[in-house]
């Protein structure tokens, strides 16, 4: 008998409008009083106005901007937003750059390609990155990034749909929500948007949230990222059998995140297709930004299992196959050049390179904090440390951290009610850069 998902329900004058921006501890609304100028009769959207305060990212860079200004002479060092920093192997650059100048000759020149990607390439993905899984090529849709993905596989679904999240977790799962129209009324006392369960990752439960009905309500769709961004730590194989499990009782379908799974030093799997019957369940979204430098090159895939399909039977696959030609025109066909590089023995060597220097950066942050007496984790299996700084707020000390060392982090809340007190560290940076930061921080803290 084959798995089906539970049922999944696909003002006109000129006035102020609301926006929100973050102080220390959460957002607050001012009323931007600009009228003049001509106004059209379109209202705004709802679910746009349900956003309550600037997406995190660029709230933080306008905060280093600030900062920049009034320390024109500090050398800042940059710790907060995960954006790589190291050069991208030769190996890979070369094949891009060989795609690219053959563009210029008659035989070489490619215009549009296939929306779901480059064939060579999704073969590529499942074989390299799904051996043994029963992931196949025409399951693998290629894109320009995991973020991008995550909005359009949100199109999959009617807007009365249920949703669920780590938190913390990444703030792209749940604006997206709420984009869609499936936040509900923010709360401020809980920092929650009503219409999405928040599952609690913290040390007590060892980040993988209690999925008992009290805690965790039956809901349509469920976000889940391992390796988290932001606390770094990676589901274990039992763990996740127990999330597929959850999932097939209720009827829901999981989305999982994989983005940083090449960071992973130990048994803990790699992709939700390693658990038996996720396919049934699971779409799986990853990207070569972090393990490959491709943050500017923008490249990614998601896998939609043929397995998976709707409460009456139709394949979502079929589904996500028309948002994608409907949405899309393809990843720039020089990027999946690139892909197809790292994707080489000697091209995938080369990138899990970069990624054990990123790693070795995270050892040296972890270790510095906790040398210092504090509560570290994160780091082994991930390129994120997730710090402890009990009785205070997070936008506290990212302020007293930014002032005192000249370095950018970001403040767990960013990430969720529940990373209240963390701040999270990135480790991408020059090695260089990353020795200096620790010990700034340590001249901090010693004091």
């Amino acid at each position: 008998m084959m798995h089906c998902s539970q049922p999944l329900s696909m003002s006109s004058i000129c006035r102020p409008y609301a926006v929100s921006v973050p102080n220390l501890t959460r957002s607050v609304p001012f009323i931007n009083e600009r009228k003049e100028g001509h106004c059209t009769s379109v209202s705004r959207s709802v679910n746009m106005e349900s956003l309550r305060s600037g997406y995190l990212f660029p709230e933080i860079a306008k905060r280093e901007l600030e900062h920049r200004q009034k320390y024109p002479q500090e050398k800042l060092i940059r710790l907060g937003i995960g954006d790589t920093t190291e050069p991208i192997p030769d190996i890979i650059t070369s094949a891009m750059a060989e795609y690219t100048l053959a563009l210029s000759t008659v035989k070489g020149y490619r215009g549009y390609g296939a929306e779901q990607g480059n064939t060579d390439l999704r073969v590529a993905i499942a074989e390299k990155l799904y051996k043994n899984m029963g992931v196949q090529g025409n399951e693998v849709f290629v894109s320009d990034g995991a973020q991008c993905d995550i909005s359009r596989l949100q199109m999959l679904f009617g807007s009365d749909v249920t949703v669920a999240v780590q938190d913390p977790s990444f703030p792209a799962y749940i604006d997206s929500s709420v984009i869609f129209g499936r936040g509900g009324n923010f709360e401020e006392k809980t920092g929650q948007y009503g219409n999405i369960s928040y599952m609690k990752c913290c040390p007590e439960n060892n980040f993988f949230p209690s999925l008992s009905p009290y805690y965790t309500p039956k809901t349509d769709v469920i976000f889940f990222c391992s390796p988290n961004n932001p606390t770094g730590n990676a589901a274990t194989r039992q763990q996740l059998k127990r999330l597929v499990e959850f999932a097939k009782d209720n009827g829901s379908i999981i989305i999982y995140d994989s983005s940083y799974a090449a960071f992973i030093s130990d048994d803990s799997p790699r992709s939700i297709y390693e658990i038996p019957g996720a396919k049934e369940v699971a779409i799986e979204v990853s990207s070569f930004s972090k393990c490959a430098g491709f943050t500017g090159v923008r490249l990614g895939w998601t896998i939609v299992p043929e397995e998976l399909k709707y409460s009456n039977g139709f394949p979502v696959i079929k589904d996500f196959d028309r948002i994608m030609c409907t949405c899309f025109n393809g990843a720039a066909s020089v990027s999946q050049a690139g892909g197809l590089a790292c994707l080489s023995q000697e091209g995938y060597k080369a990138m899990m390179g970069v990624v054990n220097y990123y790693k070795e950066n995270a050892k040296i942050i972890g270790e510095t904090m906790r040398s210092l007496g504090m509560k570290v984790y994160g780091g082994k299996n991930a390129p994120y440390i997730w710090v402890h700084f009990p009785g205070q707020t997070s936008w506290d000390v990212f302020s007293e951290i930014l002032s005192k060392t000249h370095i950018m982090t970001i403040p767990g809340t960013g990430f969720g009610p529940a990373g209240q007190a963390y701040i999270r560290f990135s480790a991408f940076g020059h090695r260089q850069t990353v020795l200096e930061a620790s010990r700034r921080l340590r001249n901090l803290y010693n004091n």
